[in-house]
């Protein structure tokens, strides 16, 4: 197996490194050059901004690059949880900017002609048990009642149309959804705040962000730069240069694996209609096959942070769930396996605007191609002094107590999680 993600190998080499003349001076520093930080370095700079963008390793190396390139409308709250938390009025709020964001997603696309393979395919959610079929109907009825967003569902004894797998009780579709290349969405993206005027400054750590008179001073590698207002968009990867940011958002560890490619036989069988999916679990897997043939798996396999001995296990894991969901798959040969973070706030809803000064967008929770794109844009709208009409924007964003940014609690959390997938 080679331990990369497998959409690197669908891009071409990363550029050479940026020159040593940095930008000492800019209206707005940007740190983290994956979805958000780039909607918002393209946004700001096509207002005649002058916008650097720090990166610690390559552009999109982080999540923008290594996700499973599913675009699906809601947030990682359930919406029944939506709605009995929020109420319908502003939980109808919130799905209706995800599926905005899937829409200004698709014009961007467009617009700037990003080729990453992107599709209206639908997507299926797989129920893990008769209940969770159960589950599925209240839900269609409660998307259709508030939401106004209508899916279908398939009884299991037809599922075989759509996925290829006794292990399931019904299937809930929704067509509103698509899938693309996120390594390709990445680059294009990067492409685009270029072309705009941005500066994207590549394996250049931000160490410090230290606020000096109404300014900030941010120091790099490179050296100090000075600027008017600095976005943070590291999601999953948020480090010490913003522990403010830090404690609020706690990282998660994903992980995928990609098979050889399949003979065209079995991805008629496995996904007739070229969907990608994911189950109901707790801890869940998804999958989807890709350009080539082959399927990419994934899942929460381990709720640790990855490392190359934690992608090993991860991989092992993955494999026979693979084995388990569709049968005829074990023993296939596995080309590559890789992790990677996303990031939940503490209500796993996430949040865009201002802490202490400073600009942020994240907490995607694994829903963040579409989010993290159109939240990145409404910042750099609002710093423009633009209105920026989104309910995911400025809402609050509480620090989680006895946190500091080493989420110590998680193998509770998976143990946790694990337990109730067992018991239904």
């Amino acid at each position: 197996m080679i331990e990369q993600p497998y959409w690197w190998t669908t891009v071409a080499p990363p550029a050479p490194p940026a020159p040593d003349d940095v930008p000492r001076r800019a209206d707005v520093a940007i740190v983290g050059a994956g979805y958000t930080g780039l909607a918002a370095a393209r946004g700001l700079a096509r207002t005649g901004a002058s916008v650097v963008v720090f990166e610690a390793e390559r552009i999109g190396w982080g999540a923008s690059s290594r996700n499973a390139g599913q675009v699906v409308p809601g947030v990682a709250v359930p919406a029944r949880a939506l709605v009995a938390r929020y109420g319908s009025a502003r939980a109808r709020d919130i799905f209706d900017a995800s599926l905005a964001a899937i829409d200004r997603l698709e014009r961007l696309i467009d617009d700037e002609a990003i080729a990453c393979g992107y599709a209206r395919t639908g997507h299926i959610e797989a129920a893990a048990s008769p209940a969770h079929f159960q589950a599925f109907r209240d839900e269609q009825a409660l998307l259709a009642r508030v939401f106004g967003h209508r899916v279908e569902l398939v009884a299991r004894a037809g599922q075989a149309a759509e996925i290829g797998s006794e292990r399931y009780h019904g299937l809930l579709v929704d067509e509103r959804s698509g899938a693309l290349n996120p390594a390709q969405l990445v680059r294009g993206l990067a492409a685009a705040a270029g072309r705009a005027g941005a500066v994207l400054v590549e394996g250049t750590p931000v160490g410090r962000l230290i606020p000096r008179g109404g300014r900030w001073t941010v120091s790099t590698a490179r050296g100090e730069i000075d600027a008017g207002h600095v976005v943070v968009a590291t999601n999953g990867y948020t480090g010490a240069a913003a522990p403010w940011l830090r404690r609020r958002l706690v990282p998660v560890g994903s992980y995928a694996l990609a098979t050889e490619p399949l003979p065209a036989a079995d991805r008629d069988r496995l996904l007739p209609r070229r969907r990608p999916f994911f189950d109901s679990r707790h801890v869940l897997v998804y999958g989807r096959l890709l350009d080539d043939g082959r399927l990419l798996f994934g899942g929460r396999a381990e709720f640790s942070q990855p490392t190359a001995a934690s992608t090993r296990r991860a991989a092992g894991i993955l494999q026979r769930a693979l084995g388990r969901v569709f049968p005829p798959l074990r023993g296939i040969r596995i080309d590559y396996v890789w992790g990677g973070r996303v990031a939940f706030t503490r209500d796993s809803l996430p949040r865009a605007g201002r802490l202490h000064g400073g600009w942020y967008a994240g907490g995607y929770g694994g829903h963040g191609v579409a989010l993290a794109v159109d939240l990145g844009a409404a910042v750099a709208q609002r710093i423009a002094g633009g209105p920026a009409d989104h309910p995911l924007l400025q809402s609050p964003l509480p620090a989680i107590p006895f946190y500091r940014g080493r989420p110590w609690f998680l193998p509770m959390v998976g143990a946790y999680f694990r337990l109730r997938d067992r018991v239904g």
